[in-house]
């Protein structure tokens, strides 16, 4: 697998976050309603620390 974006995306979207607008370079900008809050897609995530962490600021448990 080259990287883990698309599962990322399809955890966020079943967990209920939503896309809000692009970002800097090859991120994204997205709001989770269990953590409340905005934070950042990283389209070349290839790291499996890099797709928890990011789940991590949506509010949901690790899945890589």
């Amino acid at each position: 697998m080259v990287g883990y974006l698309r599962e990322l995306k399809e955890l966020l979207r079943k967990a209920g976050c939503e896309y809000v607008r692009p970002g800097k370079g090859d991120h994204e900008i997205w709001y989770s309603p269990i953590s409340k809050r905005h934070f950042t897609v990283d389209h070349g995530t290839k790291s499996r620390h890099t797709a928890n962490e990011t789940l991590k600021q949506a509010g949901l448990p690790k899945a890589f």
